[in-house]
């Protein structure tokens, strides 16, 4: 298990850099656009599914495997979008 996270933890570092290797430079048209990106419906419920499966402990390995991704996925959001909005902050002062 320690290395399936250490491996999704360097996966969302990449894809960090890939969305926001700079974040000084995202133009406001961009950031806008980046903080209303949101997870379809359907995989909301999908996420709800799993997390109820989880907490009744009857979630399959391979539904695991789905939720960590759905996790690592939505934490990837939040943290670019903590730093767009951190950035916007800025340059609105």
């Amino acid at each position: 298990m320690g290395t399936t996270k250490s491996t999704a933890d360097a996966e969302l570092a990449i894809w960090e850099r890939v969305f926001v290797p700079d974040v000084r430079r995202i133009t406001p048209e961009e950031a806008r656009y980046l903080l209303e990106v949101r997870f379809m419906q359907a995989d909301l419920d999908r996420i709800n599914e799993l997390s109820a499966k989880a907490n009744a402990g009857t979630l399959a390995s391979e539904e695991k495997v789905e939720l960590e991704r759905y996790i690592h996925v939505g934490h990837l959001l939040s943290t670019l979008k903590a730093k767009i909005r951190g950035r916007l902050k800025k340059t609105a002062s």
